[in-house]
């Protein structure tokens, strides 16, 4: 995308790309004071609108953002329509929604009001289809994510996940499994992560500390009806080692099959079907 005729959405003004938005005394970026959404824009709609606006704003209030009147799903989807109408990405984007606190408080946040920039980038139809081939995938040794609340939130504090995509990429794998405090599954770098044994559907309960996923969200209302029981529960290596299959998913990618986790080798039949029933043609 050519930043110099590209734009982005600063607190409700429409601005060229690459222009100044922070200072530094800014707590996003001091802090990581903030959270944010990842969009599947298609065709001009917000793919799961609803889910995506649950979580933002069930995330601000846990974070104690101060909501003010105009901040309602409605204004926000007309303003990142608008803005995938201006940059030509209308018929498939990817967009970043992040609400971040701004100026006040060295350590403890003096304003409460939420500030936040929107950008887009076009995609095409296959950075959003099926995988043709399975990823491989381990587990990131280096760090445990906590299992409270604040586990569950799109956060801006992406450090752990940073490191995991890190080592990822240094030892040849396609994503990292991180895990909680209990040495657990909780999720990838960028996805929530399920199993398949015997057809029965598996993925870990949000109390193990995953962030709370909007896709996650939609199969585990949708799979019970395309004949797929689905169980949400605490997930081990050993669950993973002696599963039928594997798969991510995500609000971009949807579902991507896994074909490797250490020792155990994966064919991704069901995980194809669940895509072409319940992913495919989502709108």
């Amino acid at each position: 995308m050519n930043t110099s005729t590209a734009w982005i959405n600063h607190n409700g003004a429409f601005l060229h790309a690459g222009s100044p938005v922070l200072t530094a005394g800014n707590r996003g970026f001091r802090y990581g004071d903030g959270l944010f959404e990842t969009l599947l824009v298609k065709n001009g709609r917000i793919r799961l609108r609803d889910y995506h606006f649950d979580r933002l704003f069930a995330g601000m209030r846990l974070l104690r953002f101060a909501i003010p009147p105009s901040f309602t799903p409605e204004n926000l989807e007309s303003q990142i329509l608008e803005l995938c109408q201006r940059n030509a990405h209308s018929p498939l984007a990817r967009v970043r929604f992040v609400v971040f606190r701004g100026e006040g408080g060295l350590y403890d946040t003096e304003n409460l009001q939420p500030h936040y920039l929107i950008e887009t980038w076009p995609l095409t139809p296959d950075d959003i289809g099926l995988n043709d081939k399975g990823l491989v995938i381990d587990v990131y040794p280096g760090g445990m994510k906590s299992c409270d609340a604040i586990a569950n939130v799109k956060s801006n504090n992406f450090l752990l996940y940073v490191l995991a995509a890190l080592y990822a990429r240094e030892h040849w794998l396609d994503d990292c499994l991180v895990f909680n405090c209990y040495e657990r599954l909780a999720d990838s770098t960028i996805a929530n992560l399920f199993y398949i044994k015997n057809r029965q559907v598996y993925t870990p309960s949000l109390s193990e500390g995953g962030v709370a996923g909007v896709m996650r969200r939609f199969l585990l209302a949708a799979l019970p009806a395309a004949g797929f029981p689905v169980h949400e529960r605490p997930v081990s290596v050993n669950d993973l080692l002696a599963a039928d299959e594997v798969f991510l998913t995500n609000a971009i990618k949807g579902i991507r099959w896994v074909s490797s986790f250490r020792q155990s080798q994966y064919t991704g039949a069901i995980s194809r079907t669940i895509y072409d029933q319940l992913i495919n043609g989502l709108s």
